[in-house]
């Protein structure tokens, strides 16, 4: 793999927009935590999300899918993600438990991803059901920073529908991966 780590792989618009996107993370928490403006915290996630959306398509599009930016994407989700649901968990206190499961989804996953590296060589793309869980996640945060008035019910519905669409993830990761590491190395074939 570090074969494949030069500029070409690593200077790229889609990279720099996850770069951008993790620059936007301050901001985002200053913005809901600090001045409270709602709104505005809304505009800054979208613009996230739009640039998440942006990167990936200019990389399909161009051939600049690199190795680089399918380990830098997930961390600028991932990161995104996280801050969020600890912004809201200033508001909301039970949502440390989804932070939890967030955490534990996340630590499997890199865990399992580390050792596909290792034993395959290879690093994987994100799945539907990864690309749904985010969608749910991010339509969840951004219900429950635009109404923060929502009655407490409401507002435990929508984290349960996180809850679950990242526990949906996990399962269906927890599969692929398994999946992945129970196939033989081509190398190994070929030199038998």
């Amino acid at each position: 793999m570090s074969a494949r780590l030069n500029k070409k792989n690593i200077l790229t618009i889609p990279n720099a927009l996850s770069l951008f996107r993790l620059i936007l993370i301050p901001l985002i928490v200053w913005l809901y935590v600090g001045k409270q403006e709602y709104g505005w915290s809304i505009g800054v996630i979208a613009l996230s999300g739009f640039t998440d959306i942006l990167d990936g398509w200019i990389a399909r599009k161009t051939g600049q899918v690199t190795d680089v930016g399918k380990v830098l994407d997930p961390i600028a989700d991932k990161m995104t993600q996280g801050i969020l649901l600890i912004c809201l968990a200033l508001r909301y206190p039970w949502m440390w438990v989804l932070i939890g499961l967030f955490v534990l989804k996340e630590l499997l996953m890199a865990v399992m991803g580390i050792i596909t590296i290792r034993r395959k060589n290879q690093v994987n793309s994100a799945k539907w059901y990864g690309k749904l869980c985010t969608a749910a996640l991010y339509c969840s945060i951004g219900l429950l920073i635009l109404f923060p008035d929502l009655p407490l019910a409401a507002a435990q519905v929508i984290s349960g529908i996180s809850a679950g669409a990242l526990l949906f993830s996990l399962v269906m990761y927890c599969g692929f991966y398994s999946e992945v590491l129970q196939k033989p190395n081509k190398m190994k074939t070929e030199e038998t």
